[in-house]
């Protein structure tokens, strides 16, 4: 796992969700309460796009069929979203925000 710094913190807004693509990982940034918070940015159902969904309290909701996620564990709090959210570590550093994120397996890699 390794610290990317994925978007300044003035890009984060209370209560809102943006899409970030640290090495070519698609994560979805929520900010509550000053707090970041990373998940993966496709829904477990629909292959909805989080960050273009509804953030309330630390839920996220797909736009696509409003299953919902905590983002904090990324566990799903409403159907029709069964399977989890991967969620990674985020923080606030330097002005920064950095996501702590594993490395992608290229097309060139063996197993």
């Amino acid at each position: 796992m390794t610290w990317l710094d994925v978007a300044a913190q003035d890009d984060l807004f209370e209560g809102a969700s943006i899409a970030v693509a640290p090495a070519g990982h698609d994560i979805a940034l929520h900010c509550i309460d000053g707090v970041p918070f990373a998940t993966d940015n496709l829904c477990t159902h629909g292959a909805g796009r989080l960050c273009e969904g509804f953030l309330e309290g630390h839920e996220i909701e797909c736009p696509l069929h409003q299953g919902r996620f905590d983002v904090r564990s990324g566990q799903p709090t409403c159907e029709p979203a069964t399977q989890p959210v991967r969620v990674y570590a985020a923080k606030i550093d330097g002005g920064r925000v950095w996501v702590e994120l594993p490395p992608l397996k290229s097309a060139s890699s063996r197993p």
